[in-house]
């Protein structure tokens, strides 16, 4: 099968990865515009199966660093720490923390080396009936193809959503109006363990800190007329929280911007159609969840997995269909259980549990918590995420111990 892939980012790499080691004709169209930093270095263990399948952790591992787990620090008194070590053992129990470029980098030498073609062209494609067709420009420049169009197109164009804006395609806007900004630094404290991912609640929002090799990404994630009070400009914004929040301005007395501050918008937007008649979309451009709990990468890849898995199982039309209802569950259970750390319930629970464990000590509680904590690192990194026994659990645990319906949380997040 011939198969256009527009866009080269992660998703588009790894599908042509994939597909081209079952023997399809796979091209990849990117303009190759790489900035100097991009959001999403922080990565989940469910990714790590990927890269052990492609062959590419060891190189991986070479750029970015160990991630052992996520801090949360819902208040100033509170803090708590998920490790992921507490995975059942048939998981990887880690996953890194990566320089985007070095990693995109990565992930687009294997689909070459697995045997995809790379042009660098901007695609802007035309359509008809809600059949896509590459320009006569960019048909010229696949000589294999002798002038025959791609039976299958991939949008793989991230937030762009290429498909979607040409057939005007509506997405499903999330509940909350936020902008990130985000840039590296040098001087912060160094996080215990090292490369744990930190995450703390701010008066308006929330903010995270994530290792790199000699360098911290930090970022912010507000309401966008709480970040416009801040400052004019994204460094302003960002040098305002940096300033005010007390906990932070402890722990970044001596630190110094490397970076232009970047900005990200547009978060929580889900397509209401992931496929059509000759094309599907992957990644980003089918949709986003939240930065919250770094879910975005492993979609992203989990979405080009699952379509190589259907298109080897299935006819493309029935393929298609199954892929769309798949994703479609996974970006749900995400959704879900990022609810759950917004609305602060999910400390509320773990506080739950620790007041019961000091209360009735000759309970065997304790075995209740690790049970909990194994339910919980296990949806956060990606590998039970969208199981109907974890949601189940989390829904139950939820509503038995903190009632129904969703009250005020102290933790809630602005």
């Amino acid at each position: 099968m011939r198969i256009a892939i527009i866009g080269g980012g992660p998703s588009g790499s790894i599908v042509a990865a994939l597909l081209s080691r079952r023997g399809h004709d796979t091209v990849i169209f990117d303009e190759d515009c790489q900035k100097e930093i991009v959001v999403g270095e922080s990565l989940v263990p469910g990714v790590i199966p990927v890269f052990r399948r492609l062959g590419i952790e060891e190189k991986i591992a070479a750029v970015g660093i160990r991630k052992p787990g996520v801090t949360f620090r819902p208040s100033q008194e509170k803090e708590f720490a998920f490790s992921f070590e507490s995975l059942p053992r048939r998981f990887p129990r880690y996953a890194y923390n990566v320089p985007r470029p070095d990693f995109d980098r990565i992930l687009a030498d294997c689909a070459i080396e697995s045997g995809a073609r790379r042009i660098p062209l901007r695609v802007e494609l035309e359509v008809e009936n809600d059949f896509l067709r590459l320009p006569a420009a960019a048909i010229g420049r696949v000589k294999e193809w002798d002038g025959f169009q791609p039976d299958l197109f991939i949008d793989a164009t991230g937030r762009r959503r290429q498909v979607a804006g040409l057939l005007g395609i509506p997405a499903e806007i999330g509940s909350r109006r936020d902008v990130s900004h985000f840039a590296h630094y040098k001087g912060f404290d160094e996080e215990t363990p090292a490369g744990q991912v930190r995450i703390n609640r701010l008066a308006e929002g929330w903010c995270w800190r994530i290792p790199l090799r000699g360098r911290m990404s930090f970022g912010i994630v507000l309401d966008r007329a709480a970040a416009a009070a801040l400052g004019r400009t994204p460094e302003e914004r960002l040098e305002a929280v940096l300033r005010n929040d007390p906990i932070l301005r402890q722990e970044t007395e001596n630190i110094k911007r490397l970076t232009p501050a970047m900005t990200h918008g547009n978060y929580q937007l889900v397509s209401s159609r992931g496929h059509g008649a000759n094309w599907v979309a992957v990644g980003d451009a089918y949709g986003f969840v939240d930065p919250m709990l770094s879910p975005g990468m492993m979609v992203a890849l989990q979405s080009s997995v699952i379509l190589d898995e259907e298109i080897a199982a299935h006819p493309t039309a029935v393929a298609l269909r199954k892929y769309e209802t798949r994703i479609s569950f996974v970006l749900e259970a995400w959704r879900d259980l990022i609810s759950y750390f917004y609305n602060g319930r999910i400390f509320d629970l773990h506080e739950s549990g620790r007041e019961h464990l000091s209360r009735y000590p000759w309970l065997p509680l304790e075995k209740v918590d690790a049970f909990m904590s194994a339910i919980l690192s296990g949806m956060a990194s990606g590998f039970t995420t969208d199981s109907p026994w974890s949601r189940g659990i989390l829904r139950s645990s939820s509503r038995f111990v903190l009632g129904d319906p969703v009250g005020s949380s102290k933790y809630a997040v602005a």
